[in-house]
């Protein structure tokens, strides 16, 4: 191999560390042709642990550093919210047995090869968020500030693979609230919030400005008028777009007076 050729190399396999993954268009980007990455593959420097990406052999494939990958590598506008991102903060008590192992992402799409690689846990891709905002470019060193002025923040998942953006508690109960479709997750979501009593009431506000639907808005409202947290005195909804008309989310559910939306009758009979 020659002094250029194992130069890259040398380069690659310290970017790469033990649990970062690169795509095939990452490593085109970065002058590594497909015959070169072949080489390397060949060589036993690399593996691919599903078509299209690859990582450094002898690493360690974990959901944390895929999602590192994503957002710092590839750059891509993807992040970990709703249920997951609840999850990573300490609310996977209240959360259905199996799914704390479900990574929720939101976002603008993810590649096709995130579904095929051989990890304990799954991803589930949400689709865009219910918000207004314009994701900023992920990359490392986008400031706390920056990402809290859209609910977003850096976690440090503690294996290893470095900080991911995530959803704070604020975001991510309003992103799963919009993902609710029948009584089961209104349990879930009511739940949930039972035990957030300490949510900041400026966040709470301003991700109820700017999120775009009204289901949402009304099922989150709703629930936390039922636990009364003393944050929700505080949470000012001037300028916050409920819509009109009643929202029937539950068939044959009770109406809720103040925010017009159908609550499970036998809510009550479902709290731990």
């Amino acid at each position: 191999m020659s002094d250029s050729i194992h130069g890259k190399l040398n380069r690659l396999l310290a970017e790469l560390g033990d649990t970062t993954l690169v795509s095939s268009r990452w490593l085109r980007s970065h002058g590594y042709s497909s015959s070169l990455v072949a080489r390397y593959v060949g060589s036993g420097w690399l593996v691919s642990p599903a078509r299209g990406v690859y990582m450094r052999n002898g690493g360690h494939l974990q959901w944390s550093g895929v999602v590192r990958s994503l957002q710092v590598s590839d750059q891509l506008s993807i992040y970990v919210g709703g249920r997951f991102a609840l999850a990573l903060q300490g609310h996977e008590h209240y959360l259905r047995l199996g799914e704390a192992g479900t990574i929720t992402l939101y976002g603008t799409g993810t590649p096709g090869w995130l579904h095929q690689l051989a990890l304990r846990e799954r991803f589930e891709y949400c689709g865009k968020s219910p918000f207004d905002y314009s994701l900023p470019l992920l990359t490392s060193d986008l400031s706390d500030e920056k990402l809290l002025e859209q609910g977003l923040t850096w976690y440090e998942s503690g294996s290893g693979a470095g900080a991911l953006v995530s959803s704070t508690p604020e975001r991510a109960i309003v992103e799963l609230c919009e993902s609710v479709a029948d009584a089961t997750m209104v349990y879930e979501v009511d739940a949930l919030i039972q035990g957030m009593a300490t949510l900041r009431p400026r966040r709470v506000t301003h991700m109820l400005r700017h999120c775009k639907s009204i289901k949402a808005k009304r099922l989150f409202l709703a629930l936390s008028e039922r636990h009364q947290h003393a944050w929700l005195s505080h949470v000012s909804l001037e300028d916050v777009d409920l819509g009109r008309g009643n929202r029937a989310l539950v068939p044959g559910g009770r109406l809720h007076p103040t925010y017009l939306i159908t609550l499970p009758r036998d809510l009550d009979d479902h709290l731990g």
